[in-house]
């Protein structure tokens, strides 16, 4: 699928509190999200994503109010990528610090730390296998014990969740999570219009996250058949029925649909043949980090100079 529609349709679709809401608390199983004020949430306008990921993910921030508590923040990272990058933990930390960083300068005061909770969400085929802490990444090699840096990040692989328990969910991520993963019409459409009817009886305000999700799926299947003008009004549309939302699905379903889910696996394919050559250069470049510079190790993997320079800075 294609990376920057994902990129622009999830940064549209998680910034609506509704939606965020539904995924914290449909995904991440933990006690303290009951005790979340999601009413109180704001969404914090920063991004500490490099600008050499930005291709492939996308990160969003939340201020949280804790009932009878004081803030905490969710950093939401999406990946839209064949393949898990093993070092994902690193990349995790990385943002978490430069995200502390940048709070102590906005609150130069404040001798607290506010909690952070990193969380990835996954929508690849491949079942996600990179280590999701920080200290795995060391293998054996845990010789300094106390002095290891910690992080843990909590991660939803959608690939991992059963359709029929997204069905009875019947919420807008969940419908999301089928609208990407089945090929099947039928069970896309039955999804959709079984949320519609949940969101119709709503004035239309609260009405919005569900056209924001069905003008989401529609503009990714037709992906390059609009653009400009056409797009606007495509992620604007408002359907004020039941029929117009059933014919909506089944005419462009029915059109492109059979495209759509053939060139996504095919695209898949493809990038993970890409990804895969590019570990393997990035492996290799490793390894000569010790004992050659960068320009040299650049000639050798015709790796960019920069890549060479963030591979020594991080490993």
């Amino acid at each position: 699928m294609t990376e920057a529609l994902h990129d622009k349709g999830y940064k549209r679709l998680f910034s609506n509190k509704v939606i965020f809401r539904q995924l914290i608390e449909s995904f991440v199983l933990e006690d303290w999200v009951q005790n979340c004020d999601f009413s109180q949430c704001q969404r914090v306008d920063k991004s500490f994503v490099s600008e050499h990921y930005k291709e492939t993910e996308s990160d969003l921030i939340y201020q949280v109010k804790f009932k009878g508590s004081s803030n905490a923040y969710i950093f939401l990272l999406t990946e839209f990528q064949a393949t898990a990058p093993w070092y994902m933990a690193i990349r995790m930390l990385n943002y978490v610090g430069n995200f502390y960083m940048d709070w102590l300068r906005d609150n130069p005061q404040k001798q607290d730390l506010p909690p952070i909770f990193p969380l990835v969400l996954y929508n690849g085929n491949p079942k996600w296998t990179a280590a999701t802490d920080f200290a795995s990444l060391l293998g054996a090699n845990h010789i300094l014990g106390k002095y290891t840096p910690q992080l843990h990040y909590c991660l939803i692989d959608e690939s991992q969740y059963d359709l029929e328990n997204l069905r009875q969910m019947g919420n807008l991520v969940s419908t999301l999570i089928i609208a990407e993963r089945c090929t099947d019409i039928a069970t896309i459409n039955q999804a959709f219009l079984a949320l519609y009817d949940k969101y119709d009886p709503l004035g239309s305000e609260e009405k919005q996250p569900f056209m924001d999700l069905l003008n989401w799926f529609i503009q990714l299947i037709l992906r390059e058949k609009v653009s400009g003008d056409g797009y606007q009004e495509l992620v604007n549309t408002i359907y004020d029925s039941k029929e117009k939302v059933a014919n909506v699905l089944t005419e462009t379903l029915a059109k492109y649909g059979q495209n759509f889910y053939v060139k996504g696996r095919e695209e898949g394919l493809q990038e993970g043949l890409q990804k895969g050559r590019q570990e393997a250069l990035l492996n290799a470049a490793r390894k000569l980090l010790s004992s050659m510079d960068d320009v040299a190790i650049a000639e050798i993997t015709g790796l960019p100079a920069a890549t060479i320079a963030e591979l020594r800075r991080t490993c």
